[in-house]
């Protein structure tokens, strides 16, 4: 029985080490930024795109969007999406949260509109994909403030500036063309100027 069992046994945790293998069901991938900053009452996009192993389609994939407001654990609905969008008919975020994503392209994103300090918190972005329904939520954290920060307004100053240095350099290079363009033909007269009409006798 001893030696029976010794020769089953590497069979038994070979079996053991190809099972969990077999049953193992890739889970769903979801990406979104970790933090998201909005000037209070503009409009901001909650990115939320996924990744699975199984075919997309609009009838497969459901989707769910939470709010856990800060210092609270209880979570409130925002947005679901199953065959078609579902916007909050009711709560805080009614009127506010629209569809902006595609199920096609994998992006379950949405946009809240006007968005007030109450707005503060965690947004869950949930995907399932049958028979794909394993894998982590997404989650961002959202910012409202009073004005854009510093480092937005350095970027816009950023872009403004660059814009304008590509305008100038553009312009200096016109000028410059334009300039040589004279200076060439002004030379070109210099060394062949025109024969005058011979003269009658």
């Amino acid at each position: 029985m001893t030696d029976l069992m010794h020769r089953i046994w590497p069979l038994l945790v070979f079996a053991g080490m190809l099972g969990p293998g077999v049953r193992h069901v890739t889970g769903i991938e979801i990406y979104t930024p970790k933090e998201v900053e909005a000037v209070n009452g503009t409009n901001v996009k909650l990115k939320c795109t996924f990744s699975s192993s199984h075919p997309v389609s609009t009838t497969s994939v459901t989707v769910s969007w939470n709010f856990r407001p800060i210092g609270s654990g209880t979570e409130e609905t925002v947005f679901y999406y199953q065959d078609e969008a579902y916007p909050p008919m009711t709560g805080r975020f009614k009127d506010h949260a629209v569809w902006s994503g595609d199920i096609m392209k994998r992006d379950v994103s949405i946009t809240l509109h006007e968005v007030p300090p109450t707005f503060n918190g965690t947004y869950i972005c949930q995907v399932r994909n049958l028979p794909d329904v394993h894998g982590s939520n997404g989650e961002i954290i959202l910012k409202v403030v009073n004005k854009a920060s510093f480092s937005e307004i350095a970027i816009l100053a950023a872009a403004a500036g660059g814009a304008c240095a590509v305008i100038l350099v553009l312009l200096c290079i016109f000028v410059a063309v334009k300039y040589y363009r004279r200076k060439g033909t002004s030379t070109d007269i210099e060394m062949h100027p025109q024969k005058g009409e011979p003269t009658v006798w």
